[in-house]
């Protein structure tokens, strides 16, 4: 097989694996446009003539979905910031410093990992109790600041820069904060961007903190507010459900639409190191 011919069959393939994963996507998009009465057939329809935005606009009478869409941005950003922060902080020190007890401590860390959510939503609810937290926003963003993949993640990524770099930058009289803001992160950007992704999208996507720890509708996150479009005998409308999670697609779609480069040379980079 001549090598033309292998890259036409690879990129068939390709294709119609993209069009398999995105027919989902483009089939709650279409129902979202149609009426109730012409949604949910099976063969399931692809293609309308007739679409409408009526759906869209029940959503908003609904819901107060802008409402939603920014307690999800603010909750992400600060968990997203404040997660990379912190990851690159102790990645840091377990890559480089010296201090007692220091592989166990990773250890435990490591331990950490395996804990599911659910084992450990008992001990955070008591304890957020106990601070007055339940029922605000704080509660859902505040354990997400420290993220212990993310600091696994950048510590076996920091212990590949070379440590000349950093001797050099002690003898021009860095200290250590400023070896870590001028050197180490620098050198380290793909391996931020990639946390910075997996973070962010997880925290956009969660609906099990948020539903434990919110009751306020305004302070409710998209993936929790949602919900109470199915009314409280479940007998909401589907279209206006997909029409509500096709706007809740949207955003993370225009994202990855202007950062698709970035997002897969860092995810590649960080794969590869």
């Amino acid at each position: 097989m001549s090598p033309r011919v292998k890259r036409v069959v690879l990129a068939s393939l390709l294709l119609l694996a993209a069009a398999v994963m995105l027919s989902p996507v483009v089939w709650l998009a279409i129902q979202s446009a149609l009426g109730n009465g012409s949604a949910l057939r099976t063969p399931p329809v692809w293609f309308t003539t007739h679409p409408t935005t009526q759906n869209y606009r029940e959503v908003n009478s609904l819901i107060p979905f802008f409402t939603f869409l920014w307690n999800s941005v603010k909750i992400t950003t600060i968990v997203t910031v404040g997660a990379v922060t912190t990851s690159a902080l102790a990645a840091y020190a377990f890559a480089r410093l010296e201090f007692p007890y220091k592989k166990t401590l990773f250890i435990v860390l490591l331990c950490a990992m395996m804990v599911p959510n659910q084992v450990t939503a008992a001990p955070t609810y008591v304890m957020m109790n106990r601070l007055h937290l339940t029922g605000t926003q704080t509660a859902v963003w505040l354990p997400g600041l420290v993220n212990v993949f993310g600091i696994f993640l950048l510590r076996q990524f920091f212990q590949g820069v070379p440590r000349d770099l950093e001797e050099a930058a002690k003898l021009d009289g860095c200290g250590t904060l400023e070896i870590l803001w001028r050197i180490i992160l620098p050198l380290s950007k793909s391996a931020l961007a990639a946390l910075a992704i997996l973070v962010g999208t997880a925290t956009w996507n969660d609906y099990f903190w948020p539903s434990i720890y919110l009751n306020n509708r305004n302070e409710m996150t998209l993936p929790v507010g949602l919900i109470t479009l199915q009314g409280l005998y479940k007998q909401g409308s589907p279209v206006v459900m997909f029409a509500a999670v096709t706007m809740t697609v949207v955003p993370l779609f225009v994202v990855f639409l202007f950062a698709q480069r970035a997002m897969t040379e860092s995810l590649t980079m960080t794969g590869f190191k």
